[in-house]
């Protein structure tokens, strides 16, 4: 069975799209950086781990509609 299920992260990412796309990039910048918000993983990639951050909130999503 998938952790965290998908669900869980539609309730926090508003598409699968952008799930994918924030998901992509956080893995991109753990793998870099080496930067983890969470002291303990389930999952051993680091795509994995991105999503288990998004699932608990330890990622934020930027309201990027910026009206002027």
């Amino acid at each position: 069975m998938l952790y965290p299920s998908i669900d869980t992260l539609l309730e926090k990412v508003p598409s699968k799209y952008m799930l994918v796309t924030v998901g992509a990039k956080r893995a991109r910048q753990m793998k870099d950086n080496e930067d983890y918000q969470l002291e303990e993983y389930k999952a051993y990639k680091v795509v994995g781990k991105a999503l288990e951050e998004i699932s608990v909130g330890a990622i934020q999503l930027a309201n990027e509609n910026k009206e002027n």
